[in-house]
């Protein structure tokens, strides 16, 4: 995941260690050494996050952070706060300032990359729900970005799989005075209660007794009911830093350790509730889906003049940022076929059932369109050919896996879909370009036999 960091310092040598390490994992860095100079740089929209140190040349980094989030161009940066370990105190001073996130020296590598991908994760969730609001502005419609991407990430629904006691009772309380907590001691019942439970947030121990914390949040991915919930993992300072590593790559959101901060513990919480209900309203596609001005009436998905005029955007924002893009254009296998054999009504089930499909198969931050006919076009920021192939893939599977149950039809009906694919190539590249070249993609897949997935050959 690359994405540009900033980080705001006292000195330049100070940082350098901490650059290293990010620029180790694949991002881009950029330094700041005074917060003029940082709150410069985050008006002309150069970075994803910041990372700022309390003690600057000409005001201290709370003031900063302030600044930040009081000044309607800034606040949806999110911004870290990096204190020094004998400092407890700044910890509660970066969560008055309004910081999204806290870490305090020393940092190990495995906390420091996933704090920071947390972070751009949410970063590309607020940029889209404001380039969403834009677009629908431009067709006439209010949508206050404002309104989209608020959320304090209070009164969340958690539940926490912990099976000592001791360590439960005093979680549950800490987060008890702004959340609705649930225990649950067994991890074998924990994942039965996340599907049914419809929780915010999982916290789950990575030391667990009669199971593996890791197995558990595996699973949790793995599930469709589940696959979109935080999972917040608790480990202890001795816990294999490979092990920690792993818990990533399953798809952890974050994690703390023991002896668990109460701060840091609800700091982090917040920030884990208020990137799900934003994934939510993203998934939910705006607060005015039903408008007849940007819907398709029959499927609930946007329509094709919403996607022309987002793409529009989107290419501009990847453009300005040197950011990726990718457009899958999307066509029923021999649809006509379907009405011709079992009629229309059975042909408007199809087209919804398999919209429903699609929405479960991407991301959060993509956007799902219906183009016309049993045409659809999925809108992908931030990913290049590669990460929208294995979606398309993914998608493939879904939809061909398992008959759509009709009702008109009388029975099952097989369906399968054809998926074309194009990139952005570069600042020179435009939204007909990337709709053009998909759609030769997609010609390519139903030429070469349907039920496949192509990608454009730029």
């Amino acid at each position: 995941m690359s994405a540009r960091i900033l980080i705001a310092a006292n000195t330049r040598a100070g940082v350098k260690p901490l650059e290293a390490r990010l620029s180790a994992a694949y991002f881009d860095v950029l330094v700041a050494l005074s917060g003029a100079e940082t709150l410069a740089i985050c008006e002309r929209g150069q970075c994803d996050i910041v990372l700022i140190e309390p003690t600057m040349p000409d005001m201290d980094g709370f003031s900063v952070c302030r600044r930040l989030k009081s000044n309607e161009a800034t606040q949806h940066v999110p911004v870290v706060m990096v204190t020094a370990p004998d400092q407890p105190s700044d910890l509660v001073r970066g969560l008055d300032a309004g910081a999204d996130e806290l870490l305090t020296q020393p940092i190990s590598d495995a906390a420091l990359v996933a704090r920071v991908r947390s972070l751009v994760r949410l970063r590309m969730m607020t940029d889209e729900l404001r380039m969403r609001a834009l677009t629908s502005r431009e067709i006439g419609i209010e949508t206050p970005a404002a309104e989209l991407t608020a959320g304090t990430g209070h009164d969340g629904h958690i539940l926490l799989v912990e099976d000592r006691t001791d360590s439960s009772d005093r979680i549950a309380a800490m987060l008890g005075r702004e959340h609705r907590v649930d225990v649950e001691p067994n991890g074998n019942e924990a994942l039965f209660r996340a599907a049914e439970g419809n929780y915010d947030l999982v916290i789950t121990s990575l030391g667990l007794a009669a199971c593996d914390g890791l197995k558990i949040c595996s699973q949790l991915r793995s599930l469709e009911r589940t696959r979109h919930v935080q999972i917040l993992a608790t480990a202890g300072l001795d816990e294999n830093p490979k092990r920690l590593a792993r818990s990533l790559e399953i798809g952890v959101n974050d994690f703390v350790f023991h002896p668990v901060d109460e701060n840091e513990l609800m700091a982090r919480a917040r920030m884990q509730v208020r990137k799900k209900r934003c994934a939510e309203r993203l998934r939910d596609s705006g607060q005015h889906l039903l408008e007849p001005a940007i819907a398709d009436p029959l499927t609930a998905l946007h329509n094709g003049l919403y996607m022309e005029r987002h793409l529009a955007t989107l290419v501009d924002h990847a453009v300005a940022r040197g950011k990726s893009l990718a457009v899958l254009a999307l066509d029923i296998d021999f649809f006509k076929a379907i009405n011709d054999n079992y009629g229309r009504d059975a042909g408007d089930d199809v087209l919804r059932e398999f919209a429903g499909r699609l929405r479960k198969s991407i991301r959060g931050i993509d956007l799902a369109c219906r183009s016309g006919g049993e045409e659809f076009v999925v809108l992908m920021p931030g990913a290049n050919r590669a990460v929208a192939a294995k979606a398309a893939e993914r998608l493939r599977r879904h939809i061909a896996s398992e008959p759509f149950q009709i009702q008109a039809a009388g029975q099952p009906v097989e369906v399968t879909v054809s998926v074309g694919i194009s990139g952005l190539t570069g600042p020179e590249d435009t939204p007909a370009g990337l709709l053009k070249r998909a759609d030769e993609a997609l010609s390519r897949a139903q030429r070469d036999g349907r039920n496949r997935v192509v990608a454009d050959a730029a």
